[in-house]
């Protein structure tokens, strides 16, 4: 993983919006968030995160054959992040996707590179959930402002003859695209006029609901298709938006939020990249174990989502 160095409290939004500590993490459980450096953007933070990645890794990564990168935030619509990671990280036998997923794109990544692998196509996969969303927050909206940071998480998924990544879901609701979007060339989405601002707009009470009956109503079903029981999940890693939504989660699916991992504290909301943090915080904590079951799930723009179970290696 690699957040960048500058950490960012709630007091930073007190001078230009009116907010305070106390109503941030009572809202949205966030303390802090990482903010890029000026010259710093999404490609630099995978780097970083890959470069981490082969630190902690008793291989090679020079014979990995696909790189997939799942971002909202790219330095550039064109070329891709993994085009650009591909190249800095001069991993020459590597294909290179972006996944434009949102808060789903880094488990729709693992869906991918298991599908990948499962084909005999590929062998060795860098997934990575990266963003430097403060680059696209509108700080003239107090609703949603203070939710934004920066990171980068990366996984490698190999072929191995006895697969740890087990069952996974997808699926959309295409009709919520704009309660939560960045607008691009179109004026319009499903008809109906956006902010042309190239900034995140979101209608948090309408996503909050979905996400929480979405998780909720997916969870035992995910748990099944692998031949589990919600008990039996020894940690759930769900997309970390909002504190608040975690708990609704918690609430309405009995699943302990002591097993809950999440990133939303002290990294704030950081889409693509919240899976990925949380869980390598957890592992190098200790707290994630050898044949642990783990359940990731994330949700969001689009409306889209995507989970998986992996026992951990």
């Amino acid at each position: 993983m690699y957040v960048p160095e500058r950490i960012v409290d709630n007091h930073y939004y007190e001078s230009f919006i009116e907010t305070n500590d106390e109503w941030i993490v009572s809202r949205t459980g966030i303390k802090t968030r990482r903010f890029a450096a000026p010259d710093q953007f999404t490609s630099d933070l995978c780097v970083r995160a890959v470069q981490d990645l082969a630190a902690h890794y008793e291989g090679t990564i020079d014979d990995v054959d696909m790189i997939l990168v799942a971002t909202v935030s790219p330095d550039q619509p064109m070329p891709s992040m993994a085009c650009v990671l591909q190249y800095k990280l001069g991993l020459k036998k590597a294909g290179a996707l972006d996944i434009y997923a949102a808060c789903a794109g880094f488990v729709y990544g693992i869906t991918l590179a298991k599908g990948l692998i499962a084909a005999g196509t590929h062998r060795k996969i860098l997934v990575l959930g990266a963003e430097t969303l403060t680059r696209v927050t509108d700080y003239t909206d107090r609703t949603s402002c203070m939710l934004f940071g920066d990171g980068a998480g990366a996984v490698l998924i190999e072929a191995d003859p006895v697969g740890n990544v087990g069952h996974c879901i997808t699926g959309a609701s295409g009709d919520g695209g704009i309660d939560l979007y960045i607008s691009g060339l179109a004026d319009t989405i499903d008809g109906q006029p956006i902010s042309k601002t190239g900034k995140i707009v979101q209608n948090g009470r309408k996503v909050f609901k979905w996400a929480v009956n979405t998780v909720s109503a997916n969870m035992p079903t995910l748990a099944a298709a692998n031949g589990l029981t919600l008990d039996q999940i020894d940690w759930f890693v769900p997309h970390s938006a909002n504190m608040r939504i975690l708990e609704a989660i918690s609430n309405e699916t009995g699943f302990p939020l002591s097993k809950t991992l999440e990133s939303i504290a002290d990294y704030g909301n950081t889409s693509s990249a919240s899976i990925p943090l949380a869980l390598c915080v957890a592992v190098r904590e200790g707290r994630v174990k050898a044949g642990d079951k783990i359940m990731l799930f994330g949700f969001g723009g689009g409306l889209a989502y995507s989970g998986a179970v992996v026992t951990w290696g």
